[in-house]
């Protein structure tokens, strides 16, 4: 039970009120319910929602108490290319590359739309394998060489084109250089990407800088995507431990039972 009233007494204060140690079992449930709280149970439980006070089920919070700011971690995407059988097996395979060769037009038009992406297929797996055994662990240097390996075998490459080819000769590697876009900013890594959620009376540099960078040293923040959240975690505030029961009365229950089998089963073969 959360109350929050706006009286200045009150201001930026929660007052969590554990009105299940209130709940009684009923001897008969109704529907789904299963548990009631007589009148006098709520008359108390009104008192104590009015008194504002710590107490065993009552406790007081602020409000920052059950907030958080859910931050984005990103890591840099690191590219490694590769140009050998299976990085053109798994070239050809990609949806892209397979689209070369498709056309939305139909009859003669079409025809020949698909036999010139079935020509471009080619030339770009011949261009390729003039070329198998080259890496590159930098994905701008890879670009530029790339553009120039293609250009010497007659075939200027498109950004369309291109793209294709970091896709599929493109393969993470934690030792590769960072991939940068065009204004020199790293690439995030979506596979990496986290989320954490720092309390708000916490400062998030200070969170960020003590439980993130000594994992992971080349984090950042998104701080774009950053949302404020709150949490009630009514059973971390009211948990009560309960001591497992001794294994003497265990045990004495287990031969109560079994004396009581015993005894039914003889009933039962008389």
């Amino acid at each position: 039970m959360l109350t929050n009233r706006k009286d200045e007494d009150r201001k930026g204060k929660i007052q969590l009120v554990n009105a299940i140690g209130f709940f009684e079992k009923m001897r008969k449930s109704l529907g789904n319910k299963r548990n009631r709280i007589s009148e006098a149970q709520i008359d108390e439980i009104t008192a104590i929602c009015g008194k504002l006070q710590e107490g065993k089920f009552s406790k007081v919070f602020d409000n920052d108490d059950f907030g958080f700011e859910r931050i984005t971690v990103e890591r840099p995407l690191r590219l490694r290319f590769d140009i050998t059988e299976e990085t053109l097996a798994v070239l050809q395979e990609g949806k892209g590359f397979q689209a070369l060769a498709t056309s939305r037009k139909k009859g003669e038009s079409g025809s020949k739309e698909i036999e010139a992406g079935k020509a471009l297929q080619a030339k770009l797996l011949e261009v390729l394998r003039a070329h198998l055994g080259r890496q590159w662990r930098d994905a701008a240097k890879f670009t530029k060489e790339i553009k120039a390996l293609f250009k010497k075998g007659d075939m200027k490459l498109d950004a369309k084109i291109l793209k294709l080819l970091v896709t599929g000769l493109g393969q993470r590697d934690e030792k590769a250089e960072i991939v940068q876009d065009k204004n020199g900013n790293p690439t995030p890594d979506a596979t990496l990407r986290d989320n954490e959620n720092v309390p708000l009376k916490e400062n998030i540099q200070e969170y960020f800088t003590r439980e993130v960078l000594p994992h992971v040293p080349d984090a950042w923040i998104d701080e774009s995507k950053t949302v404020r959240g709150y949490e009630i975690p009514f059973t971390r505030h009211f948990y009560t431990y309960t001591p497992p029961r001794k294994l003497e009365e265990i045990e004495a229950e287990i031969r109560t039972l079994e004396t009581e089998i015993i005894t039914l089963l003889r009933e039962v073969a008389a």
